[in-house]
């Protein structure tokens, strides 16, 4: 798929394993979901803009590569914030935002209600983060969103996706790259990933 990075490991796999277990408790979800973060933080920042400058190490001064452009890490809300921290770990140079958005099955659209940034949002590249792209329509809503402040890349990281979630993404934000570590074939009839993992909020935070 043009602009999806599937990321493939044995490690990954054996932790994915874990989270799609109906047995593994909450505790141990979120303790994996941070682990996994960290995979698609290092695979999405490959390419971030470094300058190389000179430091003393205890021995002599070295030339060394330091990076210079930041992005924002933004949580897709509630979800996403059990990767943001791991993902602020893995990046504690970046500031952060969130936006608290759902899909409402009773009006067929998505609902808006938090919307937060960091100052001089403009131009930024985005690292955007949610567990789930299931039917695509909160991402699409969220990029939406991001786009009108004028921000620069905007890169979607997700543990697992599936087909239609990517396209739905890529039909109206072409640009956006996703990373991903899995991508299921198909949803059932209440948007859940088949056979994915459940409600990832739920399971992150103990809810129902």
């Amino acid at each position: 798929m043009k602009n999806v990075c599937k990321i493939e490991h044995p490690l990954i796999e054996h932790k994915l394993a874990f989270l799609r277990d109906i047995k593994t408790d909450s505790s141990e979800f979120r303790r994996i979901v941070a682990e996994l973060s960290r995979f698609l933080a290092y695979e999405a920042t490959r390419d971030l803009k470094t300058d190389n400058v000179e430091v003393q190490t205890p021995i002599a001064k070295a030339k060394v590569n330091k990076i210079i452009d930041a992005p924002v890490i933004v949580s897709i809300m509630r979800a996403g914030n059990g990767m943001l921290d791991a993902l602020l770990t893995a990046l504690p140079f970046c500031s952060s935002g969130h936006i608290g958005i759902y899909r409402d099955k009773f009006i067929n659209n998505t609902v808006e209600y938090y919307f937060k940034m960091p100052e001089k949002i403009k131009g930024k590249n985005i690292l955007l983060a949610d567990p789930l792209l299931a039917t695509g329509d909160t991402a699409v809503a969220s990029i939406d969103r991001l786009k009108q402040y004028g921000v620069g890349e905007i890169q979607f990281l997700t543990i697992l996706s599936c087909e239609q979630g990517i396209n739905r993404v890529h039909q109206f934000h072409p640009d956006v790259k996703i990373y991903t570590l899995g991508i299921e074939q198909e949803l059932n009839e209440k948007g859940y990933l088949v056979p994915g993992l459940g409600d990832a909020g739920d399971r992150l935070f103990g809810t129902r």
